[in-house]
């Protein structure tokens, strides 16, 4: 079994191992008609069930053989035009690279023991990214394996933060507050159309989903700062604590970006920690013709990229970067056996000091060769594509009789609906027929979209993250998702007459 492992004497069989898996790969890339084929659960579970994994097969073309009929026969290709469900990106060939380098080197970026240039290249592109957001000299951050972890990690430090300067100032003004005292005072501030990670973290940083203050948001889908002020007073003269307000730049139903520099003011007035979650809008930031969407960003505390949405990028890419480096030792913790207290103080740099993970992969490598080989505008020219597709896109479903949309985007998501032609016709039916021609469009394999609630109505909802996208294509997918709903609801009607 010792010829399986990747040394100095199996070098050649890595090479064709892996040669013969991309060549399967490009070749399915190269040949796939639709974003997937269009199997269901029932059908593919009892495969693999059935496989018995306590036999091996003969060799590692025989796997892949296997690996063709039990999964890239029947995965969800991003790549594909057609694809317009979640925020999946196509990713680019140099971060590809990437990932077969990481892989097969297998650095691990806690200590510096453990991958040396890897922790300088990582550290050169969070520099590289709070330079970019305007955070300043100070500034640090850490990747993570995608939007939720940064989100939670950014409220860990606001958490402990908070703790820090309400506990000092009780104590300055001669009263003891424990921190289990105050827990069930702080509240955090998000937008209705924020991510459902800010109420997962509250709940994991033992707050409550109740410590969420939801905040709505205006007519086109941002928050609505004159309500947040309201909040943040009424939080004040109930004895509580606004812990963090969470902006969002790129919700992921609308796209929509708070209004940020209004979000920090606000903040800064009542000495709450300012979080943006910036997961899918961070493509402005390397926008050779947009980055002024994100302005006030730069006077956040915290912030939240995800490469792996709008720098194209394979999952998992993202970052939590801070202002202040010393709040990250809110999550510092020293063990002897791999990061002791001395290599601090002799400036040994284990990025585990930074992160709430231990083992962690070296995906920034693929960032580095992205920049390496294409620079910061060819990325960013990349999302601005994607960006001037939405914006035709919402002009072809506004003048679409069969359609209503919500609200002209900001940057690459259109939430619409199939309304039918005449009155009638109840809201519930409409809503299923919405649901219906989704889940019909996604079995037939044809293209995937997505879908969410809107006041309470079902929705359906381009996301657009692919250059390759046209207009044609937006086009044909809203012919096909109306012919669903239209047959959809003639069935129904036919039922009940």
């Amino acid at each position: 079994m010792r010829s399986h492992l990747l040394n100095e004497t199996t070098a050649d069989l890595y090479r064709r191992s892996v040669t013969e898996g991309v060549d399967r790969v490009a070749a399915k890339l190269a040949t796939t008609q639709r974003p997937h084929t269009g199997i269901s659960v029932d059908e593919l579970a009892p495969v693999i069930n059935g496989i018995d994994l306590d036999k091996p097969l003969a060799d590692a073309a025989a796997v892949l053989d296997e690996l063709e009929d039990v999964y890239l026969r029947d995965a969800v290709y991003f790549h594909h035009p057609r694809y317009l469900g979640h925020l999946n990106c196509p990713v680019v060939i140099p971060a590809v690279l990437g990932e077969a380098i990481l892989s097969a080197v297998n650095s691990s970026l806690d200590t510096w023991d453990q991958s040396i240039g890897g922790t300088l290249i990582e550290r050169r592109l969070i520099d590289w990214t709070t330079e970019r957001i305007g955070l300043g000299p100070a500034a640090d951050g850490i990747f993570t394996s995608g939007g939720s972890q940064s989100n939670f990690h950014a409220l860990l430090l606001a958490r402990d933060e908070a703790c820090r300067l309400v506990m000092k100032k009780a104590l300055d003004e001669g009263r003891e507050l424990t921190k289990a005292e105050l827990l069930p005072k702080l509240r955090i501030f998000t937008s209705d159309a924020s991510h459902f990670s800010v109420q997962k973290s509250a709940a994991m940083l033992g707050l409550g989903y109740e410590a969420v203050i939801s905040v709505p948001v205006d007519r086109n889908r941002r928050m609505d700062t004159a309500v947040l002020a309201l909040e943040l007073e009424e939080c004040a003269a109930e004895g509580l604590f606004p812990m963090a307000v969470v902006a969002t730049a790129g919700t992921t139903d609308f796209g929509s970006i708070d209004p940020l520099p209004e979000i920090v003011r606000l903040a800064d007035e009542h000495s709450a920690w300012m979080h943006v979650d910036a997961a899918y809008g961070c493509g402005l930031l390397a926008s050779p013709t947009r980055r002024h969407l994100l302005d006030g960003i730069e006077r956040a505390d915290s912030v939240t990229v995800d490469y792996h949405k709008s720098f194209f990028q394979p999952v998992s890419s993202s970052a939590m970067l801070v202002r202040d480096r010393d709040t990250l030792k809110h999550a510092t913790y020293h063990a002897d056996y791999l990061n002791p207290r001395r290599m601090a103080e002799e400036r040994i740099p284990n990025q585990v000091d930074k992160s709430i993970q231990t083992t962690r992969r070296f995906d920034a490598l693929k960032l580095w060769v992205t920049l390496r080989v294409m620079g910061a505008d060819g990325v960013g020219s990349l999302f601005d594509e994607v960006i001037d597709l939405a914006a035709a896109g919402w002009d072809i479903i506004d003048a679409d009789p069969r359609f209503e949309v919500v609200v002209k985007p900001q940057i690459s998501t259109l939430v619409f609906r199939y309304v039918p032609e005449g009155d009638g016709i109840r809201g519930d039916l409409v809503d299923e027929a919405n649901l219906h021609a989704r889940k019909a469009l996604f079995a037939s394999g044809e293209a995937v979209v997505a879908g969410t609630k809107v006041d309470g109505k079902q929705y359906l909802k381009f996301t657009l993250l692919n250059p390759q996208t046209t207009t044609a294509d937006i086009a044909a997918v809203l012919d096909l998702l109306a012919a669903h709903a239209e047959q959809f609801l003639g069935e129904s009607l036919a039922l009940h007459r």
